[in-house]
């Protein structure tokens, strides 16, 4: 176990866990908008930010990244901490004005409007949706590109279409609406920043409503190793 202080109160937390999860268990909220349970945690949105001070040496780290250490103090409301979070905020406000979640996280934290040219887009490069392709869905549809220093053209979120199955996981996950699904009768569409793919519905034979991408169900059949047919029934009528 691990014993470090997180705004003047101990906590023991096993080796491993992030600054994020200890505060969590001391019910001290840490604000985060690219942050999952589930995946591998990435720190790009750095609304997390919080002030560590080690062995005297203060410096700013994100809470979702950083993993606990013998008798570090953590501070999650100073002022560097608070700063850096403000400014965070405003970059993202100014990238993404109209979207709820970023505007409502954005006046937590104490900005209601940025101080620099707004560029109204959707896509925060969060990675959400690429982690969750890769480590959940065990598939590498979504990829960044042009992601880093020096780049002549704007980064972007990209999809093969060869490699996506339908499911709809990186349009749940997308906190500002960037990725969007809709079914419309036979047919799942998905909207992404740059792109837009279709895929076909499994009809149901006993109810006859369409409800999973043929695409997804094959995939998940060869997966698992399931016989022929497994799905030709919906959950609702098994």
């Amino acid at each position: 176990m691990v014993e470090l202080t997180i705004d003047n109160q101990r906590v023991k937390v096993k080796e491993g866990t992030t600054i994020l999860e200890a505060a969590d268990k001391l019910n001290i909220s840490i604000p985060t908008l690219c942050h999952h349970e589930n995946l591998t945690p990435l720190g790009s949105c750095r609304l997390c930010t919080v002030e560590v001070i080690v062995d005297g040496t203060s410096k700013l780290t994100t809470a979702c990244t950083f993993p606990v250490e013998q008798g570090i103090k953590v501070r999650t409301t100073s002022r560097k901490a608070l700063e850096a979070r403000r400014l965070a905020a405003e970059l993202l406000l100014a990238k993404c004005p109209t979207s709820v979640k970023v505007r409502n996280l954005a006046k937590e934290i104490g900005v209601d409007k940025p101080r620099i040219k707004v560029r109204e887009e959707d896509c925060i490069l969060c990675d959400l949706c690429v982690r969750t392709c890769r480590e959940i869905v065990g598939r590498q549809a979504i990829k960044f590109i042009n992601r880093g220093l020096n780049q002549s053209v704007e980064p972007h979120v990209d999809l093969s279409p060869d490699m996506c199955i339908g499911c709809g996981s990186c349009a749940y996950v997308c906190p500002t609406g960037a990725i969007k699904m809709e079914d419309k009768g036979d047919t799942r569409v998905i909207h992404g920043p740059k792109w837009e793919i279709e895929f076909k519905l499994k009809k149901c034979k006993v109810c006859g409503n369409y409800w999973a991408p043929e695409e997804q169900l094959e995939y998940i059949t060869k997966s698992l190793d399931l016989p022929p047919g497994f799905f030709d029934v919906c959950p609702n009528c098994r």
